[in-house]
């Protein structure tokens, strides 16, 4: 195996040969950066390359940083290859979670990494972490869930003029891109028209309602109601309405959000404060029709999308990312032409750990080649799994930060050959 040291963005498509990864060991900590330290300046050194299949590469790579080594791992998918396709991994309902090799595995998909930041844990009494994730979702051109409020967010901080509607996804002409997505939806009735604010997520708007769908899966839904605009800390409502509508037809209410699996013919609608005396309106047997759709900022229509924040455009790190916290990350970057994706993930276990920090990562993506890139779900989340050429399975290749995978809410897949 011979080494090869990035010195123009793009070369690691041009790296296709050699063999091995690195296996660290140890455990991984976030570690604080002093202002001074920067690893602009420092290569991107490629220590093993290989091709899963054509227009698909698989490598190792280190970045010297002023606090030791950093690891990392790089997945490249060329679009133009009509074989070459992206998805969402993602478990068998919204609020649910698996490991990325599983997911990897179930779907198909030759290789893969994690995605968004998800419910992961609660602060509200009685109610459980719901492992949904903090922004939308679309796979297989299916709409399965929207963004919750900036403050119910789980990560580190979103960079200024960007939110959890930003994602990366892939549009119906194959062409991978950063965007951002919007809900239209409404729910009508002889009583008149209520706007929709959510689609099976975790946290609703203060005064929104939201529609919950047999995808949503089994977890409870009052955490929805829970947190505020402000603070994803602040107490549940204590105002809030739910109606099920089965067939068109309102056919229960409560003035509690419940819990359970929720029919394919059946919606769920949950309100709170101005959302829940919009809902009270409704009784049983009224007609409703319920619909809802995400909306991308740009064209065409997207078929694949996963929640991430943005930390590259045009090439150049956004303004405001964090410089001081190191730790290990995954991220997602696409080309100018929307025609190369680029997946990475950072070893999780010492002594490759020396991480990066969210300013580090976006300068990473821009040396590979990428355009535009958001940060992904980091630290014990960031997992990298691949299926290697006459392999029987994929299986996770950084040794990700808990020492095993980490169910996580979803991932980015590479497939080939995907109708």
């Amino acid at each position: 195996m011979r080494s090869s040291t990035l010195v123009r963005p793009g070369l690691a498509l041009l790296l296709a040969a050699g063999l091995g990864t690195l296996a660290p060991t140890g455990a991984a900590q976030a570690e604080t950066v002093p202002a001074a330290t920067s690893t602009a300046d420092a290569p991107i050194t490629f220590t093993s390359t290989e091709q899963l299949a054509p227009g698909v590469t698989y490598g190792s790579f280190q970045v010297n940083t002023p606090r030791g080594v950093t690891v990392g791992y790089l997945l490249t998918a060329d679009l133009r290859k009509n074989k070459v396709s992206l998805d969402l991994l993602h478990p068998d309902a919204v609020a649910q979670r698996e490991v990325v090799s599983a997911m990897t595995n179930a779907q198909g998909a030759v290789a893969g990494v994690n995605g968004d930041f998800f419910n992961i844990s609660e602060t509200h009494t009685g109610v459980a972490p719901t492992g949904s994730a903090s922004g939308p979702e679309i796979a297989d051109g299916e709409d399965l869930k929207f963004a919750v409020p900036n403050a119910q967010r789980f990560g580190p901080g979103l960079a200024p003029r960007t939110s959890t509607r930003d994602v990366f996804g892939v549009g119906v002409n194959g062409k991978a891109r950063v965007d951002t997505l919007s809900l239209a939806g409404e729910v009508r009735s002889e009583k008149g028209t209520i706007a929709l604010d959510g689609l099976n997520q975790y946290a609703l708007p203060v005064g929104g309602v939201g529609v919950f769908t047999s995808e949503w899966g089994t977890a409870n839904r009052v955490r929805s109601t829970c947190g505020s605009d402000t603070s994803r800390l602040d107490p549940c409502s204590t105002h809030t309405y739910e109606v099920t509508v089965r067939d068109g037809v309102v056919t229960s209410v409560s003035s509690t959000p419940g819990t359970g699996s929720i029919p394919s013919d059946t919606q769920v609608l949950v309100g709170r404060e101005a959302g829940a005396d919009a809902l009270d309106d409704l009784a049983v047997g009224d007609r409703v029709e319920v619909d809802e759709k995400l909306v991308s900022a740009g064209k065409p229509k997207l078929t694949f999308a996963v929640g991430g924040a943005p930390i590259l455009r045009d090439g150049q790190p956004l303004a405001g990312l964090d410089t001081k916290t190191a730790a290990v990350r995954s991220s997602a970057g696409v080309s100018a032409d929307g025609r190369t994706v680029y997946l990475v993930a950072l070893a999780g276990r010492a002594p490759a750990s020396a991480g990066f920090t969210i300013a580090e990562l976006a300068d990473l993506m821009g040396k590979l080649g990428a355009d535009a890139a958001v940060n992904l779900d980091g630290g014990g989340s960031t997992t990298i799994a691949v299926k290697e050429p006459g392999q029987p399975a994929a299986t996770a290749r950084n040794n990700p930060s808990d020492g095993t995978e980490r169910a996580v809410a979803n991932g980015i897949g590479i497939f080939i050959g995907r109708d």
